[in-house]
């Protein structure tokens, strides 16, 4: 198996970074892209750090909010009141929102990555975030915003992001999902999707950097993982303002049609 080129490290960053926040499954794309051209396989190293880059999308997109939401954190703690403002109440939502991915992630995601990480099953996946996408949309009344998200909204929510466990399932596909079917609107729901995926990218990458060095391959691949990382960061950044406006006047039929359409490629291929 032989390394990527810069122009491949190139094009599965843009890909990790587009699909990470769009409702598509990057984990999807990182294993169907190369099988369908090709291409080598991207090393441990390279999905890692690579997936960092869309973490630094997310907080510059997100910078004025997550530093509110951190002020008020720590300004509730002292003084007492640590739910006395909205910042403070949504920074221990995604907290909560994060536990159920923390807790069954420790426990079975390297099993589960073992298990389906052929391309076949990436692919069947698929059909799975488009089922959650259609749903989503039919059973919803989208009418609630973030400031009535409570703590069992977060929790539910949380739990859908456990599902995302799968490789071709979309964490970004099933945490809207479940926010939607408990009626928030599109924009809120991606919002706070968007918001829980720092925690667990940042903490999924944390989990690995011993793997990673025990590798001993990083610097036999910094250049690429260096080109994967900052398309990955400007185009998880474009993505998530694109889809944030996109949501405000159009349904998640279109992300559901499309997961279809490359399931279906998957399973031809494979045949």
């Amino acid at each position: 198996m032989g390394s990527l080129t810069l122009f491949q490290a190139l094009i599965l960053g843009i890909v990790q970074g587009a699909t990470e926040y769009i409702p598509v499954s990057s984990s999807a794309h990182l294993i169907l892209v190369p099988w369908f051209f090709g291409w080598p396989e991207p090393s441990f190293a390279f999905d890692v750090l690579v997936q960092w880059g869309t973490l630094v999308g997310v907080i510059i997109f997100f910078w004025t909010d997550i530093w509110d939401i951190i002020n008020a954190v720590i300004r509730g703690l002292l003084s007492g009141h640590p739910l006395g403002t909205f910042d403070a109440k949504l920074g221990w939502l995604v907290v909560v929102a994060t536990i159920p991915a923390v807790i069954i992630g420790l426990l079975v995601k390297d099993y589960l990555e073992q298990v389906f990480q052929e391309p076949v099953f990436a692919g069947g996946f698929l059909m799975i975030t488009a089922v959650m996408l259609v749903v989503a949309e039919n059973y919803s009344s989208h009418d609630r915003d973030l400031e009535n998200l409570d703590w069992g909204d977060a929790l539910a929510i949380g739990l859908w992001q456990v599902v995302a466990m799968l490789p071709g399932v979309s964490r970004s596909g099933s945490t809207i999902s479940g926010a939607v079917m408990r009626d928030f609107s599109r924009t809120a729901a991606a919002r706070f999707s968007f918001l829980m995926s720092i925690p667990v990218i940042f903490g999924a990458g944390l989990l690995t950097i011993k793997d990673l060095i025990q590798a001993g391959t990083l610097g036999v691949e910094l250049p690429a993982i260096m080109i994967g990382f900052v398309a990955a960061a400007i185009s998880g950044y474009l993505c998530i303002r694109w889809l944030l406006k996109y949501l405000q006047s159009h349904s998640l039929y279109v992300f559901a049609a499309y997961c279809v359409l490359v399931s279906c490629a998957a399973m031809i291929k494979s045949l």
